[in-house]
């Protein structure tokens, strides 16, 4: 498997495990206590960005592994309930469409990363992350705080066990949540979308307008109209 060229400054104490061919790979950083994290919902009209944050066992292996949008539904669900028995420790972090609105999505993508990385149990000593941008991050529990040592990883939740995890638990948790609105929102086929620029999703907003749900510094109406007289 190709090298990832480490993105932090934390650069001296990395090492590459290389892959076994089966499976991802079980961590990146060598002897420490390492968290992956990933975000469900950047790209959607509407709702909330959710992150997690998975500190998965030493050595852990599950062939099962995989991002997200590689697995089915009912797999995703399956894997939820096997990740939250088998982590070290798992949290999950949200940032609502107001805030989404006011700092902007790749923003209140990684606030969401750090929130779930602030409800940890077990303080991570080296944080990584899928995509290519990220904070550095400092545990609000350390009386001396100091970023913790992170590295972005390119489709990083097709890579590592634990950002793979990330992936599935904030899909999961933010599908729930998508559900929800939809009972209160039945238009706008969200059951169906989970707020990303479908067609019919687009269709409403034009017939029904926004709803307190909707980030209305996004392009919604996919026509470059950003302020709506609703």
């Amino acid at each position: 498997m190709k090298k990832e060229k480490p993105m932090s400054e934390e650069t001296s104490s990395l090492t590459h495990r290389e892959g076994k061919g089966v499976g991802l790979l079980s961590h990146y950083y060598e002897g420490k206590i390492e968290a992956g994290c990933d975000e469900a919902g950047r790209g959607c009209l509407a709702g909330s960005v959710y992150a997690a944050a998975v500190i998965l066992p030493e050595d852990y292996q599950n062939e099962l592994l995989n991002d997200s949008k590689q697995l089915t539904e009912r797999r995703r669900y399956q894997l939820r309930d096997i990740i939250q028995r088998d982590a070290v420790a798992w949290a999950v972090g949200v940032v609502t469409p107001e805030e989404i609105d006011h700092i902007n999505i790749l923003n209140a993508s990684i606030l969401a990363m750090h929130r779930a990385l602030d409800q940890l149990c077990v303080r991570p000593e080296a944080i990584i992350v899928d995509g290519n941008r990220f904070k550095p991050y400092s545990s609000p529990l350390s009386p001396h705080p100091s970023p913790i040592p992170h590295t972005t990883i390119v489709k990083g939740d097709g890579k590592y066990l634990s950002i793979a995890a990330a992936s599935i638990l904030a899909k999961t948790y933010r599908d729930d949540y998508m559900n929800q609105l939809a009972e209160e929102f039945p238009q706008y086929d969200w059951r169906s979308n989970k707020g990303y620029p479908t067609k019919k999703h687009r269709e409403a907003i034009k017939e029904y307008g926004l709803t307190p749900y909707h980030r209305k510094s996004f392009n919604l109406l996919g026509d470059g109209q950003l302020s709506f007289d609703f």
